[in-house]
């Protein structure tokens, strides 16, 4: 079983996103990168800390971050796969950047240590609310080292039923961009839950699944440091997800994956069967 100091990371994430997030948050200046994204000065500034701290107390692992080339992201996973390294951290230093521009209290920062291209350990931290997500593989997942587990509480009605019975309505975390037209037309013309939200950041949206907020979740297209971390957390605590391509949606490739997900088996599928693939 794979073991980790995992108290000592918390630690080491925590003071420095207080640090290097929380005191430029809501008047930082920013700038679009080539493909529409946007990065402030805080981006750089706590990925090139994390990079430091985590080669510091793990220096057997490399570091792939958001902040990186393209060219150098993907040296880092091949090094993984031919075992020159013992395997990587894959770190989105400040997840919901536009909103955190903005001055919306939705960001986070994400940390998943990737070996042999399996998640290992994942951990997200939302400085505004100071709730600290983790999971190791194998040893579930907690909020503030308490334990994050199915259920039945949290069951709804079905995506078929127009009117809510004694359970509590859907409630569902969709993000539109990156969804084929056919698909986002019919979330847009069809009655599938009571509310929907987005909230604009990858890393928290796969927290508050975890953490039972939400009761589906679709996002059209994520980064490998987008769900690197977080579906590890939901599938820990009992989550199930899946591509729009009906694979995992980790595959431990620099790729843009799609995920659809939901806590409860029955919405699951039948969140599946209404967006039409087989779970």
């Amino acid at each position: 079983m794979f073991t980790f100091d995992i108290e000592k990371l918390k630690l080491l994430v925590k003071v420095a996103a207080k640090e290097e997030l929380l005191s430029d948050f809501g008047h930082s200046t920013f700038e679009c990168k080539a493909d529409g994204s946007v990065v402030t000065p805080a981006d750089l500034a706590m990925q090139n800390r994390l990079e430091k701290e985590l080669k510091q107390f793990w220096p057997q692992y490399d570091l792939l971050g958001e902040e990186m080339t393209d060219a150098e992201q993907q040296e880092v996973i091949d090094k993984d796969e031919t075992n020159i390294i013992e395997g990587y951290w894959c770190v989105d230093p400040l997840d919901g950047t536009s909103n955190f521009a903005a001055g919306l209290p939705f960001f986070a920062v994400s940390i998943a240590l990737i070996i042999d291209k399996q998640q290992q350990l994942g951990l997200i931290y939302d400085p505004i609310r100071d709730e600290m997500f983790t999971a190791i593989k194998g040893q579930g997942a907690y909020l503030n080292d308490q334990p994050l587990h199915y259920s039945d509480k949290r069951l709804c009605q079905k995506l078929s039923e127009s009117e809510p019975d004694e359970n509590k309505p859907i409630m569902a975390e969709i993000d539109m961009k990156s969804l084929p037209e056919k698909l986002a037309i019919k979330l847009a013309t069809e009655s599938f839950c009571a509310s929907q939200r987005n909230i604009g950041s990858s890393a928290i949206d796969w927290c508050w699944m975890s953490a039972g907020r939400f009761d589906i979740y679709l996002h059209g297209g994520q980064k490998l440091w987008d769900y690197a971390a977080g579906s590890l957390i939901f599938s820990e605590a009992g989550g199930y997800s899946i591509s729009l391509d009906n694979q995992s949606v980790f595959r431990g490739e620099l790729e843009i994956r799609s995920a659809l997900a939901s806590f409860d088996k029955n919405l699951f599928d039948d969140w599946c069967e209404w967006i039409g693939i087989e779970s």
